[in-house]
């Protein structure tokens, strides 16, 4: 369950923006919000409604079948049976009540948040009711991280970073026999498992053209051979195994051989420019007390490789959400596929990983932030500021 703090926080958020309150709806596990508030997965078979008010305990409407599934929460429970109770079910539990937070995202500009089906969407505007995205509250209820998930992620983030450096080292000491790409990931793989580390898929290991390719990732049917003068780009991310555990995620990238090519250079500085012109943004803006949203970072950076002459090779967001999911539910760093336009608030994680994939090489550079309610914005990764040379 959400514990009470970030229950009277959303809470408050509600009161703030004059809420009528929050309504979770969930069908076989399509909204995970839904169980993000609940605090773990439970096995239901039919449409369960939970709503949050401004003020109160929340409430759930639950089919007979499921409604002791969830009990042990502690809050009421309406239990229906059939469409007519649910119907009904959902009038008394919405009664009096004029603008709900649903997880909708008016023409799904923010598709993270659009979790809700259209028809449910139609139900509750039935009722004459307003219906206006959860985007913001949902930050503030599922997508701060608490203390536990920071060390959580502290943990997965060095985690990664280590393995990434120990793949270069197996690569340098393997590079006479042209190692593949594929034999790296399974490296990094069992090096995981030993960390206590894991990840629903990944990593990726890229050489040369693949790593153009933003989510390229190896197979044993196709691997490409790691050689002298070869390029190589690591994605990795992972997260301690345990319950609600937050994710690292990190990209970093080598050459193997002595003299990096001009080429490869000058794209790498404009990443890393573009990288610290985030960074420094998040920084400036936290001193300053303004809270930026989402968009206005991936612009600043967006802004660099563009007048580096690579704006067409920059081909997704700035950076994403992070949390129990690799992709979480918080604000993205976007103002290129959506325009995010969310607050960066306190207790928020997220990647900076601008690129450039060009034909023949791409080159990113993924770092982590955690928005220390303290502190601000804080690096939890380090900064790759060279190009990693291998074999020299």
């Amino acid at each position: 369950m959400i514990d009470s703090f970030s229950l009277h926080e959303a809470q408050g958020f509600l009161r703030q923006q004059r809420i009528d309150g929050w309504l979770l709806v969930d069908f076989q596990q399509n909204n995970p919000v839904f169980w993000q508030v609940i605090g773990r997965r439970r096995h239901t078979t039919r449409r369960a409604f939970l709503l949050i008010p401004p003020d109160g305990p929340p409430r759930f409407l639950l089919h007979m079948v499921d409604a002791e599934r969830l009990a042990d929460l502690g809050w009421p429970i309406e239990v229906y049976q059939n469409r007519a109770e649910q119907e009904a079910g959902l009038a008394r539990l919405l009664e009096g009540r004029q603008r709900i937070a649903m997880e909708y995202s008016p023409m799904c500009a923010l598709p993270v948040v659009s979790r809700v089906d259209a028809g449910t969407v139609e139900e509750v505007r039935a009722l004459g009711i307003e219906v206006v995205s959860s985007g913001d509250v949902l930050q503030y209820a599922v997508a701060r991280w608490s203390a536990e998930q920071v060390e959580a992620h502290r943990y997965a983030a060095a985690g990664v970073v280590q393995i990434v450096r120990e793949a270069f080292d197996f690569i340098g000491a393997n590079l006479h026999r042209q190692p593949g790409e594929f034999e790296i990931c399974q490296f990094m793989r069992d090096r995981m498992a030993a960390m206590g580390l894991v990840t629903e898929e990944g990593p990726a290991a890229a050489v040369d053209a693949h790593s153009g390719d933003p989510h390229y990732e190896p197979s044993a049917e196709h691997s490409s051979p790691i050689a002298p003068g070869s390029w190589i780009l690591i994605d990795i991310w992972a997260k301690r195994n345990q319950p609600r555990a937050i994710y690292g995620d990190t990209t970093w990238v080598a050459y193997a051989g002595k003299t990096i090519p001009p080429a490869i250079q000058r794209a790498f500085d404009s990443v890393r420019r573009a990288r610290d012109a985030a960074l420094k943004l998040l920084e400036d803006a936290w001193r300053h007390g303004r809270a930026l949203e989402g968009w206005e970072v991936d612009e600043v950076a967006r802004a660099i490789i563009r007048a580096d002459g690579y704006g067409q090779a920059f081909t997704h967001r700035l950076g994403h959400s992070l949390g129990e999911t690799v992709h979480g539910t918080g604000v993205n760093l976007d103002g290129f596929e959506t325009r995010d336009t969310r607050k960066i608030i306190p207790g928020l994680g997220f990647t900076v990983e601008p690129g450039v994939y060009l034909p023949t090489f791409g080159v990113r550079l993924e770092v982590d932030v955690y928005v220390d309610p303290d502190r601000g914005p804080v690096v939890t990764t380090p900064l790759q500021e060279n190009i990693v040379t291998i074999g020299s």
